[in-house]
This record gives structure tokens, sequence and C-alpha cells, in this order.
């Protein structure tokens, strides 16, 4: 990788990497933390490894990390001076660990700007973006989507659900229970499933509970429309405890018409997982229901015609205790050369964040549709579902966003979400048990608490 002159001015000033700067050692050694700890996972980084070894001679040790361990992990090994030199991590790790001094954000920029600021997809690099740069470099991420019959709009003359109004339209038209529900929305308030569904609907529409300066509490008229339009997908959804397994369940019998899910829903649509196959018809390695599925990343509400995607990125962060030399190239290999290797290693839930380099600008969203998806069977994402499709997967990234990372609260905003009471008093409108006005107020009086 070419340094800087920023870069090469810090290097001088340390004569330990000083001196590698005079000339890199075949046998310099990098340190690697991963939470892609499963064998399948580690295998094809170690694999990664070995290519980078092969072209630059620098050996990586990849080190499987626990991803519930890694945040006392880092701060332990930050305090003993024994970071390792680069770190896949998570988003709710990247701005505090820059604050805190675990992540070297210069070096993590240089890597951006060396492979073009503008290949990557805008929403990823702006939830990691300070003052001056980016805490790290985006590897992948996806971005939960709206699931539905793309057979059965067409056929009822509806557009795709990518609005309040064009959810609530479909309903109209197709809530036809036993035979069909309109939706199967998350009603189980001790499910995180339906904590992350609710905050794509509140983003969807711009309602926040955060600013720059800490809890805001909700806006009573954006509110209002988001539990009105929960209200709306509850009542055109079965009676019970709803949550992911309900909603795929009902979907894949194709007792549905939407539903709220993650991408790895994707194969197993497809028939290509036999723990969880398509019960529409009497063959479970059947494609034909993704064959009649489309999918929505951006959502938007009456008070958000811009919409929002709810987005989970996942980062490279170079840390204090780096050889940044060694570091920068290793990351830059993972992101430009071996970048469809780095995809490769679970392609249905690594959505490409760099899109192309500068010889073709979707080159990566090309080579990832190709890479095969699956369990029990494989096939390539781009053999089952159209070109259209494949964009719309990848394109939530460019408008990805999460609560609180604007402004600076994603470690307040995740403690909000974490603590149910969201879930508890939209559970309480939809069944009836109070009016939206004083769900709003009873919301924003328990969460003004949580600190």
């Amino acid at each position: 990788m070419k340094l800087t002159s920023k870069t090469m001015a810090r290097l001088l000033t340390t004569a330990s990497v000083g001196l590698a700067l005079t000339a890199v050692s075949a046998s310099a050694d990098i340190r690697f933390w991963t939470t892609e700890e499963q064998p399948e996972r580690l295998a094809k980084q170690e694999e990664m490894a070995a290519a980078f070894k092969e072209k630059t001679g620098i050996n990586v040790e990849v080190i499987p990390v626990t991803e519930s361990d890694l945040g006392t992990r880092a701060t332990a090994a930050f305090a003993a001076g024994d970071l390792p030199d680069v770190i896949y991590h998570t988003l709710q790790y990247a701005l505090p660990w820059v604050e805190a001094g675990i992540l070297d954000a210069e070096a993590a920029t240089e890597v951006i700007e060396s492979l073009g600021t503008d290949t990557f997809a805008p929403g990823a690099l702006s939830m990691a973006a300070v003052e001056d740069g980016y805490a790290s470099v985006p590897v992948d991420g996806w971005t939960q989507m709206i699931v539905y019959r793309k057979d059965l709009f067409e056929a009822n003359g509806l557009a795709a659900p990518t609005t309040y109004a064009a959810v609530t339209a479909a309903i109209e038209k197709l809530h036809n229970p036993p035979e069909l529900f309109g939706f199967v929305a998350a009603t189980k308030v001790d499910e995180n499933f339906m904590s992350q569904v609710l905050e794509h609907v509140f983003l969807a529409n711009g309602a926040t509970p955060v600013g720059p300066d800490g809890f805001t509490g909700f806006d009573e008229a954006k509110t209002i429309e988001v539990l009105e339009f929960y209200k709306t997908l509850a009542d055109a959804s079965p009676d019970g405890e709803l949550y992911w397994d309900q909603s795929r369940s009902l979907y894949f019998a194709g007792d549905a018409a939407m539903i709220i899910w993650s991408p790895f829903i994707l194969d197993e649509l497809a028939g290509l997982r036999d723990s969880a196959p398509p019960t529409i018809n009497d063959d479970p390695t059947s494609s034909e229901l993704a064959s009649k599925t489309g999918i929505v990343t951006n959502f938007a509400g009456p008070s958000n015609p811009d919409g929002a995607a709810w987005g989970d990125i996942r980062y490279f962060g170079i840390t204090a205790d780096a050889d940044i030399d060694e570091a920068q190239q290793f990351v830059q290999f993972s992101m430009d050369e071996g970048y469809t290797s780095t995809l490769s290693i679970a392609p249905e839930g690594k959505f490409p964040v760099r899109r192309g380099n500068a010889d073709n600008p979707t080159a990566f969203v090309e080579a990832w549709s190709k890479l095969d998806v699956g369990v029990d069977r494989k096939a390539p994402l781009s053999a089952l579902y159209d070109a259209a499709m494949i964009d719309e997967i990848v394109g939530g990234l460019d408008v990805a966003q999460r609560w609180g990372v604007s402004e600076g609260q994603l470690a307040l905003a995740s403690k909000i979400i974490n603590s149910q009471a969201i879930n508890r008093v939209v559970r309480e409108y939809i069944d009836g048990n109070i009016e939206a006005t004083a769900a709003v107020a009873k919301m924003n009086e328990e969460l003004a608490g949580i600190e």
C-alpha cells in the first residue's frame, strides 16, 4: 500500500516502526481478531491470511474471539498495551473505541481514501464517521427487509411495499384469513426480533428517542403515526405471541403476504436449507417461493418520505498498538483483491459495502452475486433472484441507519432498545389497552430514566 505523508510522518516518530519502514521484514507478524469463529469461516480466513503472506511476506495470526467477549477483551488488551493489529468488529464499538483510544481512525481513513471513498456504500461510511475521517473501514453488512409476495402484488395491481401507505393498501387488498394473512407482525415483547422490527418501522418514519445531547423522547405526531401503522400490521396478523419463527413459517407456507426479516432468509426461501424448508408446495428443495418473492430495504413513513433501512455493518478496525503499515496492507488486501474471499465467508449475510473499484464500479457486487449460498444445497444468489432484486439487496446499505449513530448516542440508543420498554408499550397499544397519545407519553416517561 502506498503510504500517505501523514502516515509516513506518524511512523517516523516511532523508532520500531521507523525501522520497519526501511525494509518490511518477511517475518513481520500481525495479529487479527475475528468474531467469525465457526470452523468453516475460520478456515476461509486462514486461506486469506496465507494468500496475503504469499503476496507480501507478512504473517497474519488469525485469532477467533467470541463476539460477546469482544468488548471486555479489547478493553483489557488496551490496558495491557497488547491490542491486536486489526479487529473485525460490530458497529457498536466503532465510535466508542476511537474515543477510548483503542482504534486509530487516521489509519483507517487513509485505507478508505486509498481504496476510493466513492467505492463504499455511503450509509456504511456515515455510521463510522468521525471528525476528519472514519473510525474503521466498513467490511460488510446487511439490511432488514420487507419480504413480500411479488406475484400477488403484481396480480392485484399493487405497488411494492416501500411506504406505510403501500403496505396498508396491500393489506386491505390481500388480507383474507385464514387463507392469507396480510402481514405477520412481531408481537412477542421479550424477543429481540420485535425490538429490531420496531426500530426499523420507527426509523422509516423518522422517529427517534435520542438527539446529540442524549435522550429527547419520541416526537408525539411521528410516533402516533408509527403506532397506528403498527396496529394495522398487528391486526392483519394471526393472534398470539409472534416473532421470527412464525413470520418465516407462515410466509414459507404461503399463508402470509408480507413479513419483515433479515437477508439470512434468502437461501432458505430457495430450498437450500433442510432445517428451514419452504412448505408452499410438496418439494422442500423447490425455489418456487424465491421466484415469487420481492424485497424492500428502504422503507418510508408519512413524516419521512426519504425513508430508511435498518442496517447492521461490520468493520475492520486498526488499533492504536498496530504495526500501522502492515495492518493497513492487510485491510487493503482484504478489501480489494481479497474482497470476494472476504464476502465468501457468509455471502447471504455479508453484502458488499464496497461496490467496485476504479476499473469497474460494480465489480464486487457482481462477484458477490455469483458466490454460492445455502447449507445443504448451494447456488449463487444471481441464479435465484433477478438483477433488480440483487440491486435492492445491496442498495439498502446506501441509506442504512440505526438510532443514535448520527447523533453520537448509539450506546444510549442500544440501552433504550434493550430495555424492551418500547415493545411493551407498543403491545399495550395494539391490544387496545392504552390510547396512542398516552402510549407515547408512557414510552417517553419510562425511557427517560435510562442512562
